[in-house]
């Protein structure tokens, strides 16, 4: 995908959040690699898992990964969301699709990313809905979950995942809007 600001406020915003402590951070639908990557490069007491359920993206992120010489730190799996992971984790980043499939035709700007990077099925926010419902398990009683979503940064600590949840459940007008809104960073 076209690198975008959204993405590097994302990784800005993970990295102020976790400085120079130790931490376990999952990048979620990592694609290619390059948050992961970026989260690890500025943080160097930083753990990643880099997940992803597409074996194309997986392979290139491994790639990636090996490139920049973090093969010890940023740990590339294959799978949904959270599965790969097996620990409490501190941090869960993510940029998930999040366009309606059917909306496709109406986002020129977007022709010629990867389809199943940018859109979903149905709303197309099911992913991040599934996430959330997964990340409860998964977060420390103090971990955070940051997600990037319509060219922002959602924040929600763990007390506030079911409230996320909530935001983004299906039937609430202008969703993504409202979510933004009232989680944005």
């Amino acid at each position: 995908m076209t690198p975008r600001a959204a993405s590097e406020r994302l990784v800005a915003e993970s990295c102020a959040r976790i400085g120079s402590r130790t931490a376990r951070i999952v990048d979620v639908g990592t694609g290619s690699g390059a948050i992961a990557i970026a989260i690890a490069t500025r943080c160097p007491n930083a753990l990643v898992w880099a997940t992803d359920n597409d074996r194309r993206a997986v392979a290139l992120a491994r790639i990636n990964v090996h490139s920049h010489r973090l093969d010890e730190r940023v740990f590339v799996r294959s799978g949904d969301l959270l599965a790969p992971v097996f620990m409490p984790v501190d941090l869960i980043v993510a940029n998930l699709p999040y366009l309606a499939a059917a909306a496709a035709g109406e986002h020129a700007e977007l022709r010629k990313e990867p389809f199943a990077a940018v859109y979903a099925s149905g709303d197309g926010l099911d992913p991040y809905r599934r996430l959330v419902d997964a990340a409860a398990s998964c977060l420390t009683d103090d971990g955070a979950m940051l997600l990037q979503l319509d060219r922002r940064i959602v924040i929600a600590r763990r007390p506030e995942l079911p409230a996320l949840r909530t935001a983004l459940s299906p039937g609430i007008d202008d969703t993504i809007h409202a979510v933004v809104e009232r989680f944005a960073a």
